[in-house]
């Protein structure tokens, strides 16, 4: 019974430094976090009296990982209280099979340096989290470092799976240093094993800073104007008539816009009429921006969201979240996307790190009668589509290359590196953080953006319907940030670059590495439980 509370009071522990991690700069409490939990998994992995061992480490290690999740994401309530609810629960219990299976693996293979074992099968979970229809990726560890984005300027070798391996590895050998019961003093070697895992990177970090700003800057600039239009999402943005909404754009960049202006940035769906994407050239909202705009400004570009759709004509495959046209009987599929629209040309991007139960049932080939059930929000309702590739926004003559990155999708690395690696000289983000109110939700969505920043060394103009608007320099520092709930317009130079980072020239491969060892610690596992 004493072991039970013991066990209780640690999984709380574990949950507690976990959660904190994420608020008021205490990130340091990641490189312990996972401490107390080991300690349970220790405990009962040790214990051959114990009934049901598995069971009962799952529930430990479930409590800990649903009050994290509820604790650092409890602001999705405000875009869906039921999805919230899902995602907590499944969430978590997912985060407590991958810790259960990381044990019996390191229990069969029953070896001391099989507890190291937790670095690559947790950092194999994240990247597959990444890859599948539930993917919700918020929490993984790497991210908790945008919050002290000074410390991981090296991501632009490892990329967000750097920062939990360096997150997971401290964890590792506190605990171990701690279970040897090994007289610690301050200038002991194992405080001195802690104290150089934590702090190297950290120096390491500062001087690729110092370094990079010393560098000349890049003489190619770009002029961005970013438009802050701080419409309502819930009670008027898709109620309102897109003509007015266009209107009062205009007026908040009357005396904004110039002939120097190079791009303007308007938020996530700003577009809020339907777009046929098969009659871009004489759509009215394009129109719009050609008349009252281009026509004055002809080198400008502009960037805005909009809700586009397309018709697919007779043997053109069909895909599983296309929807039927009553008056038709063609099927067309709906999309969130990005409008570059200048001059010359009109190209289209579609949103493809789609919010799970939001903007797609996930699993649509089986779960298509269910698809009705989708949270409204950005102004569609079902499973969007999505398309197969990254694009970038470019067209002939014109200098640039501009990535489109829409909500979501900024959160994840690895899936931003391939706009990269097509050309992008600069990131924009498009968004509408207003689902989420005045909560730690657009918060973290935010400061997540400065690790797209490092990871690529691009330059990045984020436009919000609201939340917060701003541009970040390639180090992931913040400038010009709007405030909440407020209509608001920025400009400023980039600097655009071509040069490819690590990262970005070679993908996640610390991931790609915890996959293959995962999948090969799984192949022994399956020989040992066959082997005489």
């Amino acid at each position: 019974m004493k072991s039970k509370y013991i066990n209780l009071f640690l999984s709380l522990f574990s949950a507690l430094l976990l959660s904190v991690s994420w608020y008021w700069h205490l990130t340091i409490c990641i490189f312990f976090a996972f401490v107390p939990l080991l300690f349970i998994e220790h405990t009962i992995s040790f214990n051959s009296h114990l009934a049901k061992p598995k069971l009962k480490l799952l529930a430990y290690a479930y409590l800990v990982f649903l009050i994290w999740n509820i604790a650092v994401s409890w602001w999705i309530v405000y875009a869906s209280f039921g999805g919230a609810i899902a995602a907590f629960v499944l969430n978590a219990l997912l985060m407590a099979v991958v810790f259960v299976l990381f044990s019996n693996i390191k229990n069969r293979i029953n070896k001391p340096w099989a507890m190291w074992l937790l670095v690559p099968v947790w950092i194999a979970w994240e990247h597959m989290h990444t890859l599948w229809d539930l993917s919700w990726t918020w929490l993984t560890i790497g991210n908790v470092f945008a919050f002290d984005h000074q410390w991981v300027q090296w991501y632009e070798f490892t990329g967000t799976s750097g920062g939990t391996l360096w997150a997971l590895a401290s964890n590792v050998l506190i605990f171990q240093i701690l279970k040897s019961r090994t007289s610690l003093t301050l200038f002991s070697k194992p405080i001195l094993k802690i104290s150089l895992l934590i702090v190297l990177p950290i120096v390491f970090s500062y001087s690729l800073f110092i370094y990079g700003r010393s560098l000349k800057p890049s003489e190619n600039k770009v002029k961005v104007l970013v438009v802050q239009p701080n419409i309502d999402p819930y009670n008027v943005k898709f109620y309102l008539e897109y003509q007015e909404q266009f209107n009062n754009v205009l007026q908040q960049i009357k005396g904004k816009l110039n002939a120097e202006t190079d791009y303007l940035l308007l938020p996530e769906t700003f577009v809020t009429d339907d777009v046929n994407e098969s009659t871009l050239q004489q759509n009215y909202s394009i129109h719009l921006f050609r008349d009252s705009l281009i026509r004055h400004f002809p080198n400008l570009k502009i960037i805005s969201g909009a809700n586009t759709y397309l018709f697919y004509e007779d043997g053109q495959t069909i895909t599983s979240t296309a929807r039927k046209d009553p008056d038709s009987g063609k099927s067309y599929d709906v999309y969130n996307s990005a409008l570059y629209i200048s001059a010359a040309d009109v190209q289209v991007y579609h949103k493809s790190k789609l919010v799970p139960g939001v903007e797609r049932m996930p699993f649509p080939a089986l779960l298509k009668p269910l698809e009705r059930l989708a949270i409204n929000m950005g102004g569609t309702m079902g499973s969007l589509g999505t398309q197969a590739e990254r694009a970038v926004f470019n067209e002939q003559g014109n200098q640039t290359a501009v990535a489109p990155v829409i909500c979501y999708e900024s959160v994840y690395a690895d899936y931003i590196t391939e706009y990269i690696r097509k050309g992008a000289g600069l990131i924009v983000i498009i968004t509408n953080d207003g689902w989420w109110k005045d909560t730690p939700g657009y918060i973290q969505h935010l400061n997540y953006a400065r690790l797209r920043a490092i990871e690529n060394r691009r330059q990045i103009a984020r436009c919000a319907n609201t939340g917060v608007s701003c541009f970040l320099d390639e180090f992931g520092t913040i400038y010009d940030a709007t405030p909440w709930w407020e209509q608001a317009t920025i400009e400023r130079e980039l600097n655009y670059s071509t040069e490819l980072t690590f990262f970005a020239r070679f993908g996640d491969i610390i991931s790609y590495l915890s996959v293959l060892c995962s999948a090969l610690c799984l192949l022994w596992l399956t020989f040992l439980r066959f082997k005489k």
